[in-house]
């Protein structure tokens, strides 16, 4: 549904989209909880779900839904709260609920009566059922020592060998303290074991000295700037003794000193300078040669994430019926031990994807004349500083038709858009979450997951992936990563007037757009590139900067590749590709929004490495909150005259589309946000006259959002409303008492109550 539907849609539209939204949620949740039940996210996260649908069915008179909703959530409060353990008969009535809730906001099609008949039968029934459940199957509550950790269900496992140890002469983690090693040797060289963390602060000191030794070339630059300088200082003192010949001896004298006093200065300086070039090179050199060994000690050959893929890869084809064979090439190829690590999964995935879809049965490769082993080819080299590895298959490829044929009947095209999508087109499919060509799901695949994952932890390794195939001779996978996690080649930009470096791994390509190229679509700014329609988003809005002044030469723009989709980040300038050294933030910090890294440049200026995963999920939040911002923020803002704007903040998306249609057709300007948190990250970055608020939300509450604002010194003065289903004399004491200025209960929505309300607060739209 597009935003302009949105807004024309009824209330019970909206509860259907939010039931659609919701159920989701619960589904994904209850399948976790039944295979671990004590799962505390997915608990809240259901809990949550439910709580929100009880509001939205309230809001619209689906009474039957209020019902479904508020004994489901009873009886996750129950698990939550460790009286009940929930078991498979809890998971089917529980996704059994959130069936009905779905089927209340869209009653089947030619059964007006539905709701009052079947419907009510089946409400009935399941409120008990659930009542009957979460009562005498209760579980007594468990004390720490009494609690047991539950064993996630994994994959049917297939034999694979135990992990061969890592041979003596490699460097490895010890278990010993720091300051203690065993020193030990053989007839070719001295081995020692050496701790993990002793490694890691090694190359962090030679990364510094590196960084720091960078810093003498502006040194050197600035130096020759000053000899030039003197040079035309000499030239003007040697003109002004010309001009004044006539002048007195002494004034002669003086000239005479000075030009040789001046002389000496540079003499001095060309010897310094020589002598700090010398100082610069040899340090540098020095520094890096000591950088390379401190990441070279960390290196381990490719081999070692090897360890049981072969026989994974055998047992595998065994389990299916086919004759597989691995060949590896490139065993000894160094890489970064924790891209190593990393790569063991993908590469996991990968194999298991080549020996169930790529490579055939032995009769049907004796029919297509191939031999009845199969073959997969695995290659790792180096190449331009990255890691890559080239996985081939001579298995039967990819039946494209059979593929156009699932994207259609999935739903995932019309059947006239899938007619026209090319191989690469129909190939980015594979790699969507949760799709799958298999109709059925076997112990193996037809799940859905696999390409999605393997995909999504290339982007974490600021890498890539990409597929190549030939129906009947088989697929190739092209995987591309960076040898090291410790530096980062990557694109310098200016935002708010700071720096940032987006990973160039991660970039499509930078370009230049010019005002008449921007295009307002459904609410959003677009342009098209090679043919495509890109969404423009301003870099400034997403890391809450100010918006800084765009350059003369036109809007500076970087194209993110996310999976088939493109978006375009607008930043103020582009400052130039550079090696980073990457320099891990504080660990107190915790996960810092959009930010993975720092790193300095070579003035010694910190510069901010970008999370462009973190970001690309910032902007999907700034789509669904509906407060997007232009790339031209400031221009806007400056012509929008004095209309005076309201920040609604609820997680229930009924109840936001309402509040947001009320206050439009008063004329004030509104924007919306998901949750407390996004609320505080709205008011901080942007300027409102009123705050409105719920209070029960995920990651922050109303109350926390509103102490929160009257503790800050920019915000104390803004008016807030608190709307909320809690209508008791102690929620209201509450709310008022963090500070807000006025206590609404939802169920005035359907008079005047919320208008008059924001009337008394902020006065008419228009100041």
């Amino acid at each position: 549904m597009t935003p302009d539907e949105m807004r024309d849609a009824s209330l019970l539209e909206l509860f259907r989209l939010e039931a659609e939204a919701q159920t989701q949620v619960l589904s994904h949740g209850l399948m976790v909880l039944e295979r671990k039940p004590t799962d505390a996210d997915q608990l809240e996260a259901c809990m949550r779900a439910a709580h929100s649908l009880k509001g939205a069915a309230r809001i619209v008179g689906i009474d039957a839904g209020v019902r479904v909703a508020h004994v489901m959530e009873d009886c996750l409060v129950e698990a939550q709260e460790g009286r009940l353990k929930l078991r498979p008969e809890h998971v089917d009535a529980l996704l059994q609920g959130a069936d009905l809730l779905l089927r209340l906001g869209a009653p089947p099609d030619g059964d007006a009566d539905w709701a009052n008949n079947a419907g009510r039968a089946a409400v009935d029934a399941l409120v008990a059922r659930l009542q009957g459940l979460y009562g005498p199957n209760r579980a007594p509550l468990e004390t720490p020592a009494q609690a047991t950790p539950v064993e996630p269900v994994t994959e049917p496992i297939i034999a694979v060998p135990a992990p061969v140890e890592a041979p003596a002469s490699e460097v490895e983690a010890s278990a010993e303290p720091l300051g203690q090693a065993d020193a030990r040797a053989d007839d070719r060289t001295r081995v020692l074991r050496v701790s993990a963390e002793r490694l890691d602060h090694l190359l962090d000191i030679s990364s510094k000295s590196l960084v720091e030794f960078q810093r003498i070339k502006p040194l050197t630059d600035s130096l020759q700037r000053l000899k030039r300088l003197q040079s035309n200082a000499s030239r003007a003192l040697d003109l002004a003794r010309e001009t004044t010949l006539e002048v007195t001896g002494d004034a002669q004298n003086v000239f005479v000193e000075a030009r040789t006093l001046l002389g000496e200065c540079q003499q001095m300086l060309a010897q310094h300078m020589a002598e700090l070039d010398e100082f610069g090179w040899q340090g540098g050199q020095r520094a890096q040669l000591l950088y390379d060994a401190a990441l070279a000690s960390r290196m381990r050959p490719f081999a070692d994430v090897l360890t049981g893929q072969l026989r994974m890869v055998r047992d595998l084809g065994r389990a299916l019926g086919k004759q597989v064979r691995l060949d590896v090439e490139g065993e000894n190829t160094q890489v970064d031990r924790d891209v190593l690590e990393k790569l063991e999964a993908p590469l996991t995935h990968l194999l298991r994807n080549a020996v169930d879809h790529g490579i055939e049965s032995p009769e049907q490769r004796a029919r297509a004349g191939k031999p009845e082993e199969g073959l997969i080819r695995l290659r790792a080299r180096h190449h331009a500083g990255m890691l890559v590895l080239e996985i081939a298959d001579d298995g039967m490829g990819v039946d494209l038709e059979r593929l156009r044929a699932a994207v259609i009947t999935r739903g995932f095209a019309t059947a006239e858009t899938g007619a026209q999508l090319t191989e690469d087109e129909l190939l980015a499919f594979l790699f969507l979450p949760g799709f799958s060509m298999r109709d059925k799901v076997t112990e193996v695949s037809g799940r859905g997951v696999g390409l999605d994952a393997v995909q999504h932890m290339m982007r974490q390794l600021r890498g890539g992936v990409r597929m190549q195939q030939r129906r009947g001779e088989g697929a190739s996978f092209h995987v591309e990563v960076p040898l090291t996690l410790s530096v980062v080649r990557s694109l310098v930009v200016e935002v708010g007037g700071e720096a940032y470096a987006f990973p160039l791994a991660h970039i499509e390509r930078m370009t230049r757009l010019q005002p008449e190229d921007i295009v307002q679509l459904e609410g959003r700014q677009h342009f098209w590139h090679d043919g495509r329609q890109v969404g423009l988003f301003s870099a400034s809005q997403i890391l809450q900067r100010p918006e800084g002044k765009q350059e003369q030469a036109g809007i500076a723009v970087v194209l993110i590749a996310d999976r088939e989709a493109l978006h375009g980040i607008v930043v103020e300038r582009f400052l130039g590709e550079r090696t980073l050294v990457v320099m891990p933030l504080d660990a107190r910090l915790g996960k810092v929004q959009d930010v993975s890294a720092g790193a300095l440049l070579d003035d010694g200026t910190p510069v901010l490495i970008l999370d462009v995963e973190d970001m690309l999920k910032s902007v999907g939040k700034l789509l669904g909150s509906g407060r997007l911002e232009r790339v031209d923020r400031s221009a806007r803002q400056a012509a929008g005259g004095q209309r005076k704007r309201v920040l609604v903040v609820d997680d229930s998306l009924t109840v936001r589309e309402l509040e947001r249609k009320l206050l439009l057709s008063r004329g004030y300007e509104v924007a919306v946000a998901v949750d407390g948190m996004d609320g505080w990250n709205a008011l901080r970055s942007e300027h409102f006259d009123l705050l409105i608020t719920d209070i029960d939300m995920p990651r922050m509450d109303g109350i926390e959002l509103v102490s929160l604002v009257r503790r800050d010194s920019r915000l104390q003065s803004l008016p807030v409303m608190v709307v909320s289903y809690k209508d008791r004399e102690e929620d209201r004491r509450r709310g008022l008492d963090a500070g807000a200025d006025y206590y609404l209960a939802k169920a005035s929505f359907h008079d005047e109550a919320l208008l008059d309300a924001v009337m008394v607060l902020i006065g008419e739209a228009q100041g």
